[in-house]
């Protein structure tokens, strides 16, 4: 299971081919200050968004300029004296309880609800869940066997919410992938991105962050019409991921099973995670508020 599925699932990652790259660049286009190319958090290079863009670029460059090298094309490094641009933290990741909760009453597909709720009660990574098979599953014991940063096999554990969808989403499935396209695999998609018992291929990181993203812009953006959908910005799969790690901080997790949950290598890596979320910040001011404790 686990490598072809995920080289297919991360290059799948560099962008939407076609009519949706050209709906996204026109999205783009129609953002404030986009024409400007500047802003405090995106747009330009010098914004929060447009660091991440170079950082990412050179990242590409230089892995192949490696390749490159390792074939004998290139000597050297064109790419040597550029520095990556410090991007300014994100701190509000985390989505506040009423958003996680405003997610599950979606009325979406199955799939999307199955696949939504198991990664946030395992706090995994989503392509780590979507490389999963049904025969890597022990819903006896709400847990699963998952392939890793670096190849290691890990479990990942699910409660009640994802117990309930699993039976429903996998029906009478005993092997192959466990989160399928709705359409019959292409020809010459690898075998062990096929369900052997549907013919349908394996759900690819960059469709389900797709469907995630356009059905979460609303929840994102409150304030906006829904006429303006097409302009607005939803959520990354990943922030079920931080909001999970948050939420299990604020609730008193100690260091040691975050690290257990997150699978990250050192405590230092936990350090964005083990920040109050809002709701928490919120409840904070809020108990300190002196009208608030006048009234009591």
């Amino acid at each position: 299971m686990g490598v072809d599925a995920r080289r297919r699932t991360r290059a799948d990652r560099t962008g939407p081919p076609g009519r949706e790259a050209a709906r996204l660049s026109r999205r783009r286009d129609r953002r404030p200050g986009a024409a400007r190319g500047a802003g405090r958090t995106g747009g330009g290079a010098g914004g929060r968004d447009g660091r991440r863009h170079v950082n990412r670029e050179l990242s590409i460059a230089r892995k192949a300029i490696g390749w490159w090298q390792r074939q004998g094309w290139i000597g050297g490094d064109p790419t040597i004296g550029i520095e990556r641009r410090p991007v300014p933290p994100d701190r509000t990741k985390a989505l506040a309880e009423n958003q996680i909760a405003a997610l599950w009453r979606l009325d979406v597909a199955l799939r999307e609800k199955t696949l939504w709720k198991l990664l946030y009660e395992s706090a995994a990574r989503a392509d780590e869940v979507l490389c999963l098979n049904v025969e890597d599953l022990y819903p006896q014991d709400k847990r699963g066997k998952i392939t890793a940063k670096g190849g290691a096999t890990e479990w990942i554990h699910w409660q009640s919410g994802t117990a309930q969808l699993l039976p429903r989403l996998i029906a009478r499935r005993t092997r192959g992938p466990l989160f399928l396209t709705d359409r019959k695999a292409p020809t010459g998609t690898p075998t062990l991105d096929v369900c052997p018992e549907t013919g349908r291929a394996r759900l690819s990181y960059r469709r389900a962050e797709e469907i995630f993203e356009e059905n979460t812009r609303l929840l994102a953006n409150p304030l906006a019409s829904p006429d303006d959908i097409e302009d607005l910005d939803g959520w990354t799969l990943h922030r079920l991921r931080h909001s999970a790690l948050t939420h299990d901080a604020e609730d008193g997790t100690s260091p040691p099973m975050l690290l257990a949950r997150s699978r990250h290598a050192s405590v230092r890596s936990l350090e964005r995670y083990a920040r109050p979320g809002v709701d928490s910040v919120a409840r904070h001011v809020a108990e300190r508020d002196p009208a608030a404790r006048r009234r009591t």
